[in-house]
């Protein structure tokens, strides 16, 4: 079929267009966020309050996109969306003025989503909608062509902006520059709107194409079913849920390396680009039997020691229990796990596509089932589960799903798997749906007849192979359970009991993860002798007992744990620490009795820390601790210029910045140097590289004062260090940090490291 010359360009400027709107709408995210990050105190739940908007946003988009495409017309349907894009550019630029900074800490997230709705409500909502309506003019002027790997398009534009942001944009600009760039190529996005709303006003009439005829002898019209619809919410659910599950198990259980996050989101996209671009790239029995065999072997290695002892009452010897502990292997298996699991769902999602006429309530349907599958782990299990129990569940379901597509698969004559039909030719393609249809044989060819012997033989492996990843599961959920566990929204605490052979170390230790936080021995006499990297010759020991030793002192700390440094207070101390999460309050008085039996005067303040300092009045604290990095996630806004002159203004003229900056995978080393620099401040490190179990553990403090006396102190100076400055190194501010350039590979390969 010739085009028609009118037609010319606008395939190319749709592509063009949804390829822009989608990394633009992926890239605003970050942008706006870091921006006000600091304003509202830096802790996780600005992030979920700007993800929240961000999906509500979403689906609003595509919900207008749905109903745009009710209208008769692809060039009345652009007239509207260029009218939006030409009202959104008013907003523009999207930085955020100190007219919104919040007066003070009440209604954080009403203040929060009422600045993102002022600031890129409009734009954020015409980028959403973008990709859907402009799939259903590209279906309107193009009715012999497929739309559907246009969204393999978009998840490019969305793979781009998520992986240039940390690695370009972040890096070279401050976020008020990237808010202006931004917001010039949101420019460039109206100019290409504006081109295509023109050439497509001059193609003509754009109706509606019909329906195709139908296959099937039951007269079906075309129009999706009630389990197809279903199947568009639970596939991009279980999806989602696997994505967060695994990132959660990640990035807070395994490894809190920084960065890591985008390994497990670049693989989702990337399902999305596969399966949409081509359907035929989704082998249906290979992926899903290679998904079962992934989740075996995750299963396994938790089992792995039970079945060497047992391999070795046989006379065998099979060496592999070693891996279940590898932090790296363990982590690509989880990787492998989740990319093969997402394109099953996302494989069987293509599957059930319907024709481009109800091509919008497709893509509002997947975003309300990943939008579903978000709440489910971000909000529901925090409050059911008392830790991430929700990833055995997702795996343990995505196990069964793939094992039900290889035992229900049929085989189409001619091919390797039913192809896609192009739906504007030949009608919608045979759907999948959930739970049990999702399943359902595509019509095809009987497979042949199986042996009894082999029908019996293939049951008795699926049967072991459900047991073997129910039990693996399990085990791996139930581990490390120790005296209590709670989950908020802040992680997984956990106490453990540890050496309860060894009296000289038996104790109690409270994780974050595989992060300790704090332990204490449990004899008597030794309860309250502080221990880990709080020990009498780590940095903030030393500071604590020579700083003022005969007269008393006021002490500040930013992070509780199980208050460890508390045990130096003396009679007539005041020590005030500045505690986020309330589930780490509520453990260091329940079972440990550093707080308790300090002879200081304790006071505990719920709440962001700098947020907390800044709304004081100051305290003249002699020392002012700051003990929030020692987790390997790195809280960058309490390390910038505005919020050392917020810890400055709270300590005495003589006082004492104590920072501690261990970390497996950062070296804050440069970055606190800077900032001493900047603010002609003295510096010292004192680094203790010795372990004695949970006795001490190696730590590095920083010491930053004007108070020379102090530093010149026989205690201190002998034990300090002074690090030079790194050449060109940027000073961080709220405006700009770059994580990239102080990252250094982890010395960490197993789990038992961690601790």
């Amino acid at each position: 079929m010739n085009q028609n010359p009118r037609q010319r360009g606008v395939a190319g400027g749709i592509a063009l267009a949804i390829l822009l709107g989608a990394f633009l709408l992926f890239q605003v995210q970050p942008v706006i966020s870091k921006t006000i990050l600091p304003w509202f105190g830096g802790s996780p739940a600005v992030w979920t309050t700007c993800l929240l908007f961000f999906q509500v946003a979403l689906l609003a988009g595509y919900a207008f996109a749905d109903w745009l495409s009710r209208r008769p017309q692809p060039r009345q349907q652009a007239m509207i969306h260029l009218s939006l894009v030409g009202l959104a550019l008013l907003t523009l630029p999207i930085t955020p003025s100190e007219y919104w900074m919040p007066p003070d800490g009440s209604y954080p997230a009403a203040r929060i989503l009422l600045l993102l709705t002022a600031k890129i409500g409009l734009p954020y909502f015409v980028l959403a909608a973008t990709a859907p309506a402009m799939q259903v003019w590209f279906a309107r002027v193009y009715p012999d062509r497929s739309p559907y790997r246009l969204y393999a398009l978009s998840n490019v534009g969305s793979l781009g902006a998520l992986l240039s942001y940390p690695f370009l944009v972040e890096p070279a600009m401050t976020t008020r520059t990237q808010g202006y760039v931004w917001s010039a190529l949101f420019v460039l996005f109206a100019a290409i709107c504006t081109w295509l709303t023109l050439r497509i006003r001059q193609c003509g009439d754009l109706s509606l194409p019909p329906l195709p005829p139908s296959n099937d002898s039951s007269g079906d019209d075309g129009r999706p079913t009630w389990w197809q619809r279903m199947a568009w919410w639970l596939w991009p659910a279980l999806a989602c849920t696997l994505l967060m599950a695994v990132t959660n198990h990640l990035c807070q259980d395994l490894a809190v390396v920084p960065l890591l996050w985008i390994a497990p989101l670049s693989l989702y996209l990337l399902t999305f680009i596969i399966c949409f671009d081509r359907q035929q790239w989704y082998h249906r029995v290979g992926f899903s039997l290679a998904a079962v065999l992934a989740v075996l072997v995750l299963s396994y290695l938790p089992l792995a020691g039970y079945f060497e002892r047992f391999y070795g009452q046989l006379g065998l010897t099979l060496q592999i229990a070693h891996l279940a502990k590898h932090v790296m292997v363990e982590a690509m298996v989880f990787l492998v796990a989740l990319f093969l699991l997402c394109m099953v769902c996302h494989g069987e999602l293509v599957r059930c596509k319907p024709h481009s006429r109800y091509l919008t309530s497709f893509y509002l349907s997947v975003a309300a089932g990943g939008a579903l599958g978000g709440v489910l782990v971000a909000v529901v299990c925090p409050l059911v589960f008392s830790s991430y129990a929700e990833l055995h569940v997702a795996l343990i379901v995505g196990f069964v799903v793939a094992l039900m597509i290889l035992v229900f698969h049929r085989k189409t004559p001619g091919d390797r798997h039913p192809p896609a039909p192009k739906t504007e030719r030949r009608g919608r393609a045979k759907p999948s749906s959930p739970p049990a249809a999702a399943v359902q044989a595509s019509t095809g060819e009987p497979r042949p007849a199986l042996s009894p012997v082999l029908r019996y033989s293939a049951m008795l492996a699926g049967w072991m192979a459900t047991t073997i990843v129910a039990w693996g599961q399990f085990d791996r959920w139930d581990a490390e359970r120790g005296i209590d566990r709670a989950r908020n929204f802040y992680g997984v605490l956990s106490v453990r009991e540890r050496f309860a052979d060894e009296p000289e170390y038996h104790g109690r230790a409270l994780f974050h993860g595989n992060t300790v936080h704090g332990y204490q021995l449990l004899e008597a006499s030794a309860s309250q002798t502080p221990t880990t990297y709080y020990s009498v010759d780590s940095g903030v020991g030393l500071t604590l007992r020579h700083f003022r030793p005969d007269a008393p002192i006021r002490v500040g700390a930013v992070g509780l744990g199980t208050g460890t440094i508390a045990a130096y207070g003396r009679p007539g101390d005041r020590y005030r620490f500045y505690e986020i999460d309330p589930l780490v309050v509520d453990m260091a008085w329940r079972y440990f009795t550093f707080l308790e039996e300090s002879q200081a005067e304790i006071e505990i303040v719920l709440g962001d820390a700098r947020l907390s300092l800044d709304r004081q009045p100051p305290q003249d604290y002699d020392i002012l601790v700051l003990d929030a990095f020692s987790g390997d996630t790195v809280p960058i806004h309490l390390l910038t210029r505005e919020a050392m002159e917020i810890y400055l203004d709270q300590i005495a003229p003589d006082g004492v910045l104590v920072l501690h900056i261990s970390s497996r995978y950062v070296n804050l080393i440069p970055v606190v140097l800077e900032l001493a620099h900047h603010f002609q401040l003295s510096s010292a490190l004192i680094r203790q590289e010795q372990t004695d179990r949970f006795r001490t553990s190696p730590s590095d403090w920083m010491l930053l004062t004007r108070n020379q006396e102090f530093l010149q102190r026989d205690a201190i100076r002998d034990a300090s260090i002074h690090p030079q400055r790194w050449p060109d190194f940027p000073l961080w501010t709220d405006q700009y940090n770059n994580l990239l350039q102080i990252l250094h590979p982890p010395v960490i390969r197993h789990v038992d490291d961690l601790e």
